[in-house]
């Protein structure tokens, strides 16, 4: 069983640019009910099929599997709900933690999130200086429902 523990947070500034670079994602849910998200992503020419569990606090169980890419274009454009997830992902090391910020495009633009994966509910983490306000618990900011409602029509 796979079990993902992440905080978000949305991004101050921009002090964090150059610090690492960045990978172009595109992603589609095929289904989102009862808080369970079966998604398909793309990230250059690797593709995966993942399905997440519904958040209990800051944990859900996550399975994720590599899917061919043909496969993966195929499903975003026949099975998926739109519009899709379009963002660059920058991953950055600090203090012994990876932040993934997410830097989105399309309908979503103008949001950057950042993103940090623990091993425990309860690990204290020191936050970088360009991160701002904690959204775990606000599920506006969870990608399945920024395609049914994008930060455009906030």
């Amino acid at each position: 069983m796979a079990k993902e523990i992440e905080r978000k947070y949305l991004v101050l500034g921009d002090s964090w640019r150059g610090l690492a670079e960045g990978s172009v994602y595109r992603q589609g849910y095929i289904a989102t009910q009862d808080k369970v998200a079966v998604r398909i992503r793309v990230v250059g020419k690797k593709s995966y099929l993942t399905i997440k569990g519904p958040s209990i606090k800051y944990s859900r169980l996550e399975f994720e599997y590599p899917i061919p890419v043909e496969d993966a274009q195929e499903m975003l454009e026949t099975l998926c709900e739109r519009p899709f997830i379009e963002k660059v992902r920058y991953k950055i090391e600090w203090r012994g933690l990876i932040w993934e910020i997410d830097e989105f495009d399309g309908v979503n633009k103008g949001l950057i999130l950042a993103e940090v994966e623990l091993s425990d509910e309860n690990q204290q983490i020191e936050l970088p200086t360009w991160i701002g306000q904690e959204v775990s618990d606000d599920a506006r900011y969870f990608n399945s429902n920024l395609v049914k409602h994008p930060f455009s029509q906030w």
